[in-house]
């Protein structure tokens, strides 16, 4: 049987694309090292001075580079040869985590330091979907760009689950400085994929300067109203529902009266159902539930992280955050793709960029979470960040409705 894809079971026609799992691959460790940071480092930076609010700084300096930055990294791509960008990108982001190790095992590593790379990192992050995600697009064809989606997002959520579990494991037995040390590790196994890819697009294709294509992307995406909606949602996603997600290690460790191993897997549920929603997606989904499954999931995840933020339970705070992440998985899964197929193929990459500037808004809403945890204390923050999230989808429904 085939959907209206052409696709046989779904990810299984992918099997004769080799290139694909490489880049699959080179995400899937990015992703894992992500979360696996993400929590050692909130967990320590919260341990040292106390402050939610800091602890929401650190992975708000992580998409400030996507807000600052993302047009035009997308413009920027598509006049590179995206394979030896993509190398350069694992590369530094493997120096950083050394770096990292080294000042941790050397006991010189400062809140400052992790902050700093953070933003590096977050550099790296941005180019994401302008670089590798439009390899893939180019690997697998426009009609398997679902099905290699739902794969891809599939690997971020398995990392969801393996990142902050092992994260909490290595910080409570070995110290801050083994998680980096993984991290290193994990980099080198996706310099090699990276290394491996067959894939190469030409230099300096089209004409134009960099500000030029963001104006013509800009255009197109003004005059697109399925664009237009998927970009709205984008941002109240980013400012109202992913912050919440920085809060974990908080109420874990203040509210749950849970330890580094009982953050790391608390933190891990969401991956769990968010991982299971992307395989879902990936063998059942069809075009025509495209746009339902991505408003549906932002809903999901919004209404499911106000749930965990209230309860004082740990089993229901696990359960929230595994159908949290159920609903993450649709709103991430059809994210790209919608843009992906919307958008011309010669100006994927800076419309992925202009997406990735609407991602970038996060860092408006980790600082919102951030001084509203320090006022009214994180579980309420997060819980009523969660319902202006839900006030403004209602509000903006004129807009998304046309996806």
């Amino acid at each position: 049987m085939e959907n209206a894809t052409g696709t046989r079971y779904g990810g299984l026609i992918l099997t004769g694309c080799p290139d694909f799992w490489r880049l699959w691959s080179i995400g899937l460790v990015i992703f894992v090292v992500r979360w696996l940071e993400t929590v050692v480092v909130g967990v320590v930076v919260y341990d040292r001075t106390g402050s939610a609010f800091l602890v929401a700084m650190m992975t708000m300096l992580r998409l400030l580079p996507m807000g600052l930055f993302g047009a035009f990294l997308g413009a920027w791509a598509e006049k590179l040869e995206r394979r030896t960008t993509l190398i350069l990108v694992v590369l530094t982001m493997g120096a950083n985590s050394a770096a990292l190790g080294l000042l941790a095992h050397a006991g010189q590593l400062e809140v400052w330091h992790m902050a700093l790379t953070s933003f590096l990192n977050g550099l790296g992050w941005a180019t994401d979907n302008p670089v590798r995600r439009v390899m893939i697009g180019d690997a697998v064809g426009s009609a398997h760009m679902g099905t290699a989606m739902s794969l891809d997002v599939g690997a971020s959520n398995a990392s969801r689950m393996v990142g902050p579990t092992v994260g909490g494991l290595l910080l409570a037995g070995v110290g801050i400085d083994g998680a980096f040390a993984l991290s290193v590790v994990l980099y080198v196994g996706a310099l090699y994929a990276a290394w491996r890819v067959t894939y190469r697009n030409s230099e300096g294709t089209g004409a134009g300067s960099v500000i030029a294509r963001i104006a013509e992307g800009l255009r197109l995406v003004r005059g697109d109203s399925r664009l237009v909606g998927v970009l709205i949602v984008t941002v109240i996603y980013n400012l109202f529902g992913w912050p919440c997600a920085s809060m974990i290690p908080v109420i874990g460790r203040d509210r749950l009266g849970l330890g580094p191993e009982g953050i790391g897997m608390l933190a891990s549920m969401d991956g769990i159902g968010a991982f299971a929603g992307a395989v879902l997606l990936g063998l059942f989904l069809k075009p025509r539930a495209y746009a339902h499954t991505y408003i549906g999931g932002v809903l999901i995840y919004v209404t499911m992280m106000i749930v965990f933020a209230l309860t004082t339970d740990p089993t229901v705070a696990g359960l929230a955050l595994t159908v949290v992440g159920l609903g993450g998985a649709g709103f991430s899964t059809m994210q790209a793709t919608l843009v992906y197929l919307a958008a011309p193929p010669e100006m994927r990459s800076r419309i992925l960029g202009v997406l990735s500037v609407c991602i970038g808004t996060g860092p408006l809403g980790f600082l919102g979470l951030g001084v509203l945890a320090e006022l009214i204390g994180a579980h309420y923050a997060t819980a009523a960040t969660g319902m202006i999230g839900l006030l403004t989808m209602a509000a903006t429904y004129r807009w998304w409705r046309t996806i």
